[in-house]
């Protein structure tokens, strides 16, 4: 097996040496997506709700990119910038990983000292293709 990059232009382009998703085998691992516009290249406005909704829609770009969908995605790592913003978190990912009916993907979520570009809220995860 070899790898294959995943790219496209519905996700903030990578700022450093990786891809923003690899495709191994049946396998898409995405990088951590921020909050970041793709069109603007900043930050996504508001709070924990609105910037958790850009980088679900980042996410769901590279996995349809690489052939997958948000219903294949296995694990999930979300890193928060303060877990008192869990709940608001969960909220909307839920909306994208466990709608009724989904069985959601296995999950770790930390809460990080310090997040690239002062985000809130970085999530990367893993999905079948």
């Amino acid at each position: 097996m070899s790898k294959q990059a995943v790219s496209t232009p519905n996700a903030p382009a990578a700022i450093g040496p990786y891809s923003q998703g690899i495709r191994f085998g049946n396998l898409l691992f995405t990088a951590g997506q921020g909050p970041v516009d793709p069109a603007t290249g900043k930050v996504a406005p508001g709070g924990i709700t609105e910037q958790t909704t850009r980088v679900m829609e980042n996410l769901k770009a590279i996995l349809e990119a690489g052939g997958s969908s948000l219903e294949k995605v296995v694990k999930a790592s979300v890193f928060l910038k303060d877990m008192n913003d869990f709940a608001a978190m969960n909220a909307v990912y839920a909306r994208y990983l466990a709608p009724e009916g989904v069985i959601p993907p296995a999950r770790t979520t930390v809460q990080a000292a310090r997040l690239p570009m002062d985000i809130l809220v970085e999530i990367d995860l893993t999905a079948e293709v």
